[in-house]
């Protein structure tokens, strides 16, 4: 075999994936011909068809995931046309399960490669070019001369340490610093949820600790920005997480590293530990809490110690040195609208950084799939398989949870407007579900999710949802979001949503006494020395009905004075903006 192309279609171009790299490292000693070629699923099928075909492949393997199943049947069925002698073969966790569907659904398949596919992909391709005993490839899937459906046992797994790195290719340095590079310092899950894939693997294995190091050494030496743990549950093994962070903290250089930890098991000497010593912003941690109804955990067998877990968060945040992503599944058993508001507020209130909300898939080989008739679901029959409803959660409410999805993306994951949700939702709104329910549902009346948005359609689509329902105290609600408006600058803004409400004489007025008193504003605004000149380029003044300085520090509203709120806007595009206040006459409010 000389030329073979180990494929995927990635769900965006700054991914990279880890599996073919495996598969090249584990065969390329004795097939050197092959090549790897990655793709997105927004890429035209013509273009990815078009390249593979200039590459004149004699076996093409995709690796196929619930996000690019679909896009790859209609690749592999072009291929196969215009190359009828082309063998194709697929394997991932997509197909890994009711493999005999896919292989009678996908008649232009060859071969499918079932669960770990180093040892059987090389087994494979030496049979192809040997004897063909199909048969004695243990975790293979073919035809014989009947057509009939054959599916070989399954492979025992591999010796983690008899797989070659996968981090090692010359031709992926180029490109390291502007793409995702995914990472595995394990294989397996020890818990048993009934929803993932990753729990149908009985037990974890590791590998080898100094391999480990010397990897993420390379990686980060040359060039990497950000590496991405796919390990299940990377803090199952104290000691061992705790070496690798460690090692990470004393050799980062500026790379970031995100984890996907079980947090109610976090130690708290490891805990400490970061808290004292990693760098803030190196870390990143993903964090599955799911759902906190304790009656949906133990149907779907997940272990979960909520206030323990909550402790973690808690003493994470305090840190301040790691950014947390948690994550939420809507459409879990026994979990209804109202359940599932209280799960969202439960986890809202920890004050994750990102808080990413998703929906249950009945995905092939898990539990859940093989239970949904016991709860009444109903779910796509293709990939993605998202449920479209229960016996308890019609779809209906998974609309209005979507809602909610798309307003959080936009306006807390993006962090574009912090100081605004967070003062709405702590005194505006009955809870944070609240807000981004009542503005989902009013985003949709509207028809904005057909139309595309800018940073300032953000701001005037909220303002004109709060005018809407009537909000009190609108007046400071603007002041905080035209103080987000200016943080979400490099540059002074050329346009602005409001109108000033200082006309150009008092601007130059209220400028002129920034540049004769600086000391007036603050210590750190006179150490900046800027002149009335660059002040004119540089800082954004507006008025405010209130106390700004008092709110940010205790959330005390102060309406008895109006402060001038100034942003200085550094030449540097890489520094941040920077707000200052400067107190004002008394009011009569």
């Amino acid at each position: 075999m000389k030329n073979i192309v180990l494929s995927t279609l990635n769900a965006k171009y700054i991914h990279t994936s880890l599996a073919l790299r495996y598969l090249k490292a584990f065969s390329q000693n004795d097939f050197p011909g092959i090549q790897i070629a990655e793709y997105t699923i927004k890429d035209p099928a013509m273009n990815i068809v078009s390249d593979i075909y200039q590459r004149k492949p004699e076996v093409v393997g995709f690796s196929c995931y619930i996000w690019n199943i679909e896009e790859t049947i209609v690749v592999v069925s072009m291929l196969k046309k215009i190359m009828p002698g082309l063998i194709v073969v697929l394997g991932g966790p997509e197909v890994s399960y009711d493999t005999e569907y896919w292989m009678n659904r996908l008649p232009e398949v060859d071969f499918i490669v079932v669960g770990e596919g180093e040892e059987t992909l090389h087994h494979l391709l030496t049979e192809l070019e040997g004897d063909r005993a199909l048969y004695s490839v243990f975790g293979l899937a073919y035809r014989n001369k009947q057509g009939q459906v054959v599916i070989n046992p399954p492979r025992p797994k591999l010796a983690l340490d008899d797989i070659p790195t996968p981090h090692r290719f010359a031709e992926d340095v180029p490109s390291l610093a502007n793409r995702v590079v995914y990472f595995e310092t394990s294989r397996g899950c020890p818990f048993s949820c009934q929803f993932c894939l990753s729990s149908i693997e009985v037990g974890v294995r590791y590998f080898d600790m100094e391999r480990t190091k010397s990897d993420l050494l390379y990686l980060i030496r040359s060039g990497a920005k950000l590496i991405k743990f796919v390990d299940r549950t990377f803090n199952i093994k104290r000691d061992y997480a705790m070496e690798i962070f460690e090692f990470l903290i004393q050799n980062h250089s500026g790379c970031v590293f995100q984890f996907e930890i079980t947090a109610d098991i976090m130690r708290p000497e490891v805990l400490d530990y970061l808290a004292e010593n990693a760098p803030p912003g190196i870390f990143r941690f993903e964090i599955g809490v799911q759902s906190t109804n304790d009656l949906t955990n133990n149907l779907v067998k997940r272990r979960q110690n909520f206030a323990k877990l909550t402790r973690t968060v808690t003493k994470v945040k305090e840190s301040g040195k790691i950014d947390q992503h948690l994550d939420l599944i809507a459409g879990l058993p026994e979990e209804d609208y109202n359940s599932f508001r209280k799960t969202f507020n439960d986890v809202f209130a920890l004050g994750p950084e990102e808080l990413q909300l998703g929906f249950l898939k009945m995905l092939r080989g898990t539990g859940m799939r093989h239970d949904a008739d016991k709860y009444g679901y109903l779910y796509m029959d293709h990939a993605p398989y998202e449920i479209l409803g229960n016996n308890i959660l019609p779809f209906s409410d998974l609309v209005r949870i979507k809602r909610v999805e798309d307003v959080l993306e936009k306006y807390w994951n993006a962090h574009r407007m912090d100081h605004t949700v967070r003062y709405l939702i702590e005194r505006e709104f009955t809870s944070a579900f609240d807000f981004f329910q009542e503005f989902g549902d009013y985003w949709e009346e509207r028809g904005w999710q057909k139309i595309g948005h800018q940073l300032e359609d953000l701001f005037t689509r909220l303002h004109a949802f709060l005018k809407h329902r009537g909000t009190a105290k609108l007046d400071v609600i603007e002041g905080l979001m035209k103080l987000d408006y200016f943080l979400n600058h490099k540059y002074k803004p050329r346009k602005i949503w409001w109108d000033f409400t200082l006309d150009k004489p008092r601007q130059s007025d209220y400028l002129r006494l920034l540049a004769e008193r600086p000391e007036a504003v603050s210590r750190s605004f006179a150490a900046l020395g800027i002149g009335e000149k660059d002040l004119h380029k540089h800082v954004m003044i507006e008025k405010l009905p209130f106390r700004l300085d008092r709110y940010l520090q205790s959330g005390e509203l102060d309406r008895t004075s109006e402060q001038l709120l100034i942003v200085y806007f550094p030449p540097d595009a890489s520094a941040k903006p920077q707000p200052f206040t400067l107190a004002l006459e008394p009011t009569s409010a």
